[in-house]
Formats: structure tokens, sequence, C-alpha cells
């Protein structure tokens, strides 16, 4: 489907407003290149550490969260030796990481933590190939798991050690869905933005597995606002769709969460990346589709949320299904995870069959996933810790 004559105009008159240096949305210039970050090649692991540092040295927020039914470490064992992690640079970037080693070697004196801590591309092509013991990153991606599965003849086990963040950019800030605030729709469920961002399917993933059961028909496809409950004008108006270029994992992500693990994507969807605008300044894939959203009242967009969003778009509320309950777009509603687009980052490792995993390897985690490790992700101010609930399936997890 091709988006109509309306979206077209307002997408006429939002070039001409960023053109003129008018856009809508823009994330603080603390996300910016800076003078020493331009030192160094755009992209890489230095420039961005350089780029982040200010907001990676200091809290986002410092409200409390209830941590009172998580266990206390208590160590179970001694053992000793080298812990290496390799992935995610924001667990190392912020005070976090070396806050986990600190604390945790007082606890563990023979056990020594070494970070590679460069990127989360790099976590599970670490752990693939024995690099490091743990990996730190999202949930991985298809060649994620089939390189690891290659090699290894397995899956890597994963447990949740952080969530995402609420606003903070590169922190994982978690989903949100933006309409128009024009759009009288409030709230939205998850069958339905699989209606509206996605298509027909032949089946979708799990992990490395195809599924033919995630299969659905194009009578599922939603197109019009009427399809959504919407009456009056707004019955017939066509859904235009915004999102991110598919080849970024966020895409990955929010398929993962709402179209099955399949690829089979609204045709009438508009993905964005990053470029770098005339004045030198990034203008980001987030801001893009908030932008967009803003000048076309049929436009839905899935994005990050983050800080100053404009005036003239509204989050929806989300359900699992349309029994509800729908549920808004806050702090505690992912630390809860109540709210169904909540992500986060996991610790990933290696148990080989008929093996118990590392012992070093699960003190570390049973340290990170104790009260001691989540006040220290509450302390760090930018990651959200976990409930008592999430930290309990994880410890059961590593048994």
């Amino acid at each position: 489907m091709k988006h109509t004559s309306k979206m077209i105009a307002a997408g006429t008159v939002l070039v001409g407003l960023l053109s003129a240096g008018a856009c809508c949305a823009q994330m603080s210039d603390k996300y910016q290149p800076n003078a020493e970050s331009k030192k160094y090649p755009e992209g890489s692991a230095i420039e961005r550490r350089i780029r982040m540092a200010a907001i990676a040295k200091n809290p986002a927020y410092t409200r409390k969260f209830d941590l009172s039914g998580l266990p206390d470490y208590v160590p179970e064992g001694k053992p000793s030796g080298v812990l290496r992690l390799c992935g995610n640079n924001y667990i190392g970037d912020s005070p976090l990481g070396g806050w986990w080693r600190d604390a945790f070697e007082k606890y563990q004196p023979g056990i020594k933590i070494e970070f590679n801590l460069l990127t989360a591309a790099t976590a599970t092509a670490c752990l693939t190939f024995d690099l490091d013991d743990i990996g730190i990153t999202h949930m991985p991606n298809f060649y994620d798991y089939l390189s690891f599965q290659r090699v290894k003849g397995r899956a890597p086990v994963g447990v949740l050690v952080v969530n995402g963040s609420y606003d903070v950019v590169g922190w994982q800030n978690n989903f949100a869905i933006v309409v128009n605030k024009a759009n009288p729709l409030t709230k939205v469920t998850m069958t339905q933005l699989d209606g509206i961002f996605g298509s027909e399917r032949a089946g979708g993933w799990v992990r490395t597995t195809w599924h033919p059961e995630f299969a659905r028909g194009p009578e599922y496809n939603i197109r019009t606002w009427g399809q959504l409950g919407v009456s009056g004008d707004w019955m017939n108006k066509p859904i235009d769709t915004y999102g991110y270029s598919l080849r970024y994992s966020t895409a990955f992500e929010f398929s993962d969460l709402v179209l099955k693990n399949s690829d089979k994507w609204n045709g009438n969807l508009l993905g964005f990346g990053n470029y770098d605008r005339p004045n030198g300044k990034t203008y980001l894939e987030a801001d893009q589709i908030v932008d967009h959203v803003s000048a076309d009242p049929n436009g839905i967009g899935y994005v990050r949320f983050h800080e100053k969003f404009p005036e003239n778009v509204k989050v929806l509320d989300v359900a699992d299904s349309a029994d509800g309950p729908y549920v808004h777009y806050s702090m505690d509603t992912i630390f809860d995870h109540s709210y169904p687009l909540w992500t986060g980052q996991s610790f990933w490792f290696d148990v080989p069959p008929g093996k118990k995993i590392d012992p070093k390897i699960r003190e570390f985690l049973r340290f990170v996933l104790s009260k001691q490790g989540q006040e220290l992700v509450e302390k760090d101010g930018k990651y959200i810790p976990l409930d008592a609930a999430t930290v309990h399936e994880g410890l059961k997890e590593i048994q």
C-alpha cells in the first residue's frame, strides 16, 4: 500500500520545516558529536564513549524502586580465576560495570573480572569463539544465534540482568507507540500492532527454529483507523506507519516482540536511519519518526521513548490483549513488566550439554541479581533495575 496524498503533503510540509531548521523534535545536544569526539572516526567505540561521557557518568533519574523482595548476595562457593565479560559498552562507560566488579570482588577475592566492553555488537561473537565467558547484550538476532549454533551445536543461555532505560538514549530506552495528537485513538493491543505494522506471513522464528503456526492471513491486516474502532471522519482514513530502518537491531527487536519474529512488515512502512544534516548535527532516527508522525495526522510510529517529545504527538497505552489492562508507558510499568513492550540487557553464556554452569559465572550472576547488585543499577540511574519476580525467575535459570 502506498502512502496517501495527504501524507505526502504532510511530508512536504515536514521537509520544508527541516530545511528551515524548524524541526519539531530535537534531543538534547548532549547526544551530538562534540569537539573532542570529532577527533576520532565517527561511530567508533572511542568516539561514542567520548560523545556520551557526560551522560554515562551522571544519573538520569534519582527515584527509588522497591527492591525489598530481592535476595541479599551470600556466596555459595569460593571459585577462583579470571571472569571475562565482552559486549555492551554502556555498562563499562558508566560507573555501573566498575561498581559491580569492585563490590563482587570483595565477596569473591579469588575471581578477577576483565572487561572488553567496546560494543554490544561483539558480545555473541566473543562468546562463540571463546573470547569471553559472558556476553552482555540484548536478545541476539538470527545470525547471532545461528553462528553460535553452527560452532557450538547449541544455543547460548541468557539471563536478564537490567531493564532498558525510560528515556536515556543508548541505554536501550524502551519502545513507545506514538500517534498524531489530533488522532482520537488512546490505546492499542499487541495483536493490533501486529495488524498495523505487520503483514500476512507463512510463519515466524523462535531463535533459529521456524514455526508455521505463527502464520496469519491478510484478513488480520489493519490498514484503516476504522479497523481500530475509530469512528466518524477517521473511519476510512488510511494508517501511515513509521519506524526504524530494517537493518537496525531496533527493528529486529520490535519484530520479535510484535510480529512473531517474522520479517513481514506493512508495505507502507517508512524506515529511518541517522544521518548528518548540513548544520553538522546528527538527525537521529527517533526524531525523524516523531517528526513525521507530528506532521501526519494519519501517522503511527514505533519509537524508542526519549526526552523532548513534541506536544503534538501522544503515546498510546498498550495491552497484551483486548481484555486489558491497557498500560501506560512509565518507569514503574517497565520495572514490573506490566508494559508489554519492555526490553532489557542480558548476560549470555555457554553451558555445554551435561555440564553445570561455570561457578564463576554463576556467582557473578547471583551477585548482579541480588539486592546489592540491583541497588547499583538504581544508583547508576540509567537502566531500570529488576523487580523481585524477574530476579527469582533468573535465579531459577542458573540453578
